[in-house]
């Protein structure tokens, strides 16, 4: 009995030493959490205003437009100032009476579309671009030799495809070069509609075949409205297109740069 009352009272004399050293412990980890959460809220301000002036920094240099592209828009306005000035670019070609096609004109597009029904098929010419010579390159061409051919070089010329198709049937397609006085074909095809003509057969050489028929053609290509008081009208024609699709081609240019 007294051994045992011996035990209880040490037991009861140490269990305040247990709860004191335990609220020790407590209160070390509750003042080590204060103190790093305190450490990381003074800490908080300075990484914030360093990410701020950081997105500053980089939003400055992304919205500065780079001194070359500047340098370009400036040269692209003055060109653009010089294509307004220019003659051509606004300037409308009157259609010369009993011009027998139809002309389509899409704004943006490097040809211009001609139609016309004639004896029961349609005739449709698609005109290029002009090839412009100027006047010293045609003083140099015939400096060189007075052959037919270089007399040819040495004059602007108009790119043609001509097509005479019916429904249902094969279409004739003429390649020509337009010159201010005449025109000249290149060659010309029988093409099918309703297959792949890539591996066809396109004939001989234009220039190979008997005089007569090619006069023939010319002949057959005359009574359809191809004829030089027609190719005339589109040399002037597309001149003016080809001011107006430089000038819409600066403008665009322009736009993309100062976006």
């Amino acid at each position: 009995m007294a051994f045992s009352s011996i035990l209880r009272k040490s037991a009861y004399s140490l269990a305040p030493l247990a709860i004191r050293l335990n609220r020790v412990q407590r209160n070390y980890h509750s003042c080590i959490f204060t103190a790093l959460n305190y450490s990381f809220q003074s800490q908080q301000p300075t990484v914030n205003r360093f990410y701020q002036n950081t997105l500053h920094f980089s939003t400055a240099v992304d919205s500065r437009k780079p001194s070359s592209d500047e340098s370009l828009i400036r040269v692209l306005e003055s060109e653009i100032q010089c294509a307004e000035e220019s003659d051509d670019y606004d300037r409308v070609e009157e259609t010369p009476s009993g011009f027998p096609f139809e002309i389509e004109d899409t704004p943006g597009l490097q040809t211009v579309t001609l139609t016309r029904q004639y004896d029961g098929k349609l005739i449709k010419v698609n005109v290029h671009m002009p090839d412009l010579v100027t006047g010293d390159e045609q003083e140099g061409d015939e400096d060189d030799d007075d052959d037919d051919d270089s007399e040819k070089s040495s004059k602007s010329s108009i790119p043609l495809v001509v097509t005479v198709s019916k429904n249902g049937s094969p279409s004739l397609e003429f390649s020509c070069t337009a010159f201010p006085d005449e025109i000249a074909i290149d060659s010309l095809t029988v093409r099918n509609t309703d297959s792949e003509d890539e591996l066809a057969y396109e004939g001989p050489d234009f220039h190979d075949l008997d005089e007569k028929l090619q006069k023939a053609f010319h002949k057959y290509l005359e009574i359809r409205g191809i004829k030089p008081s027609t190719t005339s009208y589109l040399h002037e024609y597309m001149i003016n297109k080809d001011s107006r699709e430089y000038l819409r081609w600066l403008k665009n240019l322009k736009k993309f740069v100062e976006e």
